[in-house]
């Protein structure tokens, strides 16, 4: 574009958004939540099935206290997904960020060589990352360092340079399979040198968070080593604890979640635990036992959830193809995960928060801009997050186009000399 058309260009887009801004939406697209259609397809948990008897695999009587370390067949069942056998399996409640901050308060404060006896304790955070993740941390005053993300994960050349210094560096966040937000998968070579790493810190955790183990797109399923294992070769079976949920399988606020680790940590877990907790509830865990039933029933459930949710992940591929056919680079980056809940975007330098703010002012809310990092702090503010799993298809057309029209008109504001060089 020349000068002058890199000015009509603006004006027409300025219409576009203050056509938007006289007739705003109610579109909230901020959180990666189940749509009511995936919700549906776990109806049987409550309308349809029947508990034979009252007693589990183990002779529990679910209905009554006991059991902290969950039923033994939900502990098979889990440890399936976790590759991790009974013994190294506990099943909770519904939350697996329960269980992670339980990990980290039972460090924190609790044992012979609890953190909170040093000045400084920090973790490592691969960013973009969960900003759960981040808040508890920073609830419990731990500094966070952020890491970057190379695409098979955290740059581990960094990672091991500055773990093998500093002893008060006490641990890494890691999303193993379909990364939050970025959807990318470790890498074998990773995962391993995320075990055999030397670490100045001798209790050094790896808190693996596999939110997505199960949760594919495409036919192409990626996963992840299991870093348990990759630690067990490594002389370092105390490093990791692994961590899934039934909350994008089943329902979120009625799932149930679990832990893998060594024997060792499970049942300092436990220990843990029963100050808080007599047992969780295990009717539910039964109920989800007799319902998932094994890997392949799990596969098939996963594959109703993929045929719900493609079509939005591939719409925004479309759109964005469309929109931004020249000068793409110029624009914005995203990518194009095989799996999970998100797709990342990467603008231009200081474009992330204000595209974002433009979208709240026409009714589009969006995940804040830079969450995804440590204390949302971005120093290239860079990063946008989009959740399109709750949201129709119209309404998901509807916002990506808003959205488009938003990213051109912040970076043509704020590069528009990027754009000039015609006649």
């Amino acid at each position: 574009m020349n000068n002058k058309q890199l000015d009509s260009r603006l004006e027409q887009v300025r219409m576009q958004y203050n056509l938007y801004k006289k007739r705003p939406f109610d579109i909230n697209m901020s959180r990666g939540i189940p749509s009511r259609k995936q919700l549906e397809l776990s109806s049987a948990l409550l309308n349809k099935l029947e508990l034979p008897d009252w007693m589990s695999e183990d002779e529990q009587d679910i209905r009554n206290y006991g059991g902290l370390l969950g039923i033994r067949e939900a502990r098979k069942l889990f440890g399936d997904i976790l590759k991790t056998s009974i013994d190294e399996t506990l099943v909770g409640g519904n939350s697996s960020l329960q269980l992670m901050y339980t990990v980290l308060v039972m460090h924190m404060f609790t044992g012979d060589n609890k953190w909170n006896k040093e000045t400084v304790v920090k973790f490592l955070c691969p960013s973009p990352g969960y900003d759960r993740h981040w808040a508890m941390l920073e609830r419990l005053g731990i500094e966070m360092i952020p890491v970057e993300l190379t695409g098979e994960g955290p740059d581990m050349e960094l990672v091991e340079k500055i773990v093998s210094q500093d002893s008060s560096i006490k641990g890494i966040f890691c999303i193993p399979t379909y990364s939050n937000p970025t959807g990318e998968t470790y890498s074998d070579e990773v995962v391993e040198r995320l075990a055999q790493m030397h670490t100045a810190a001798e209790d050094f955790l790896i808190m693996w968070d596999n939110a997505y183990a199960v949760h594919h797109l495409n036919n192409e399923h990626e996963e992840a080593q299991s870093i348990l294992e990759a630690c067990k070769k490594a002389g370092v079976p105390n490093r990791p604890y692994m961590f899934v949920s039934t909350s994008k399988i089943t329902f979120p606020g009625a799932g149930v979640a679990a832990v893998g680790a060594s024997e060792k940590n499970i049942l300092r877990l436990a220990e843990e635990l029963s100050t808080q907790i007599i047992s969780f509830d295990k009717l539910n865990q039964k109920r989800h036992v007799l319902f998932l039933k094994d890997s392949n029933t799990i596969q098939a459930l996963m594959e109703q959830h993929a045929k719900i949710l493609k079509p939005k992940f591939d719409w925004i591929q479309s759109i964005f193809k469309a929109y931004f056919t020249e000068d793409r680079e110029k624009f914005i980056s995203w990518t194009n995960p095989n799996g999970g809940y998100f797709v990342h975007l990467t603008t231009m330098d200081g474009c992330a928060a204000e595209i974002v703010d433009r979208m709240g002012e026409i009714g589009i809310q969006l995940t804040p801009a830079n969450a995804t990092y440590p204390y949302g702090i971005n120093p290239l503010d860079n990063s946008i997050r989009l959740a399109p799993s709750f949201i129709e298809l119209d309404k998901l057309e509807v916002a990506l186009e808003a959205l488009c029209t938003c990213i051109e008109l912040v970076t043509l504001e704020k590069y528009g000399e990027n754009f000039i060089g015609g006649e």
